[in-house]
């Protein structure tokens, strides 16, 4: 299991987009790799009877036995082992786009610029300097939180009684 995770309160988010600005701009990744995504859900109908969007956040999910990692021929793509974040050893990685077909989520992104697959790392440079991914320090309206496995699901539990105790009112 991952050490870390990026929650997201989807009440607070406004789909901006800034976590997805600030985190091609931080990686400088090529047209069209997005290593997170703001996805938009709806629309549904609020507790106002007023339709709304939903944003969702997706990343890597570090995943505790990663498929993407055994499939990569060059041994590019590597699982640290003290703290579970998955990442793409540039230098090794050939361009074959096995761990894109690996992924079943769609997380690997081919980088037409490198010629050469990139994905979210958590900013595992900025973690090492005991800072927050990119994403997570730029998100406009703080809906975003850098948090361990066990403050995420703390953090779930709360946001979902939050969510039910919204809707009887």
């Amino acid at each position: 299991m991952s050490k870390y995770y990026v929650t997201q309160d989807i009440e607070k988010c406004i789909g901006c987009k800034a976590c997805e600005v600030h985190c091609k701009t931080k990686n400088n990744s090529g047209q069209g790799a997005f290593f997170c995504k703001m996805m938009e859900v709806g629309p549904r109908l609020k507790s106002n009877n007023l339709p709304a969007l939903d944003f969702v956040y997706m990343a890597c999910f570090h995943c505790e036995k990663p498929w993407c990692v055994p499939v990569c021929p060059t041994g590019a793509m590597q699982r640290r082992e003290k703290d579970g974040i998955v990442f793409v050893a540039q230098d090794l990685c050939v361009g074959c786009k096995a761990c894109m077909t690996a992924c079943p989520w769609g997380v690997p992104q081919w980088d037409a610029d490198l010629g050469k697959v990139g994905k979210c790392n958590l900013c595992m440079d900025r973690i090492d300097q005991g800072l927050e991914p990119a994403c997570v320090t730029k998100c406009t309206t703080g809906c975003l939180s850098f948090v361990t496995p066990e403050q995420a699901s703390d953090e779930k539990r709360q946001d979902f009684a939050n969510y039910i105790l919204s809707q009887k009112g």
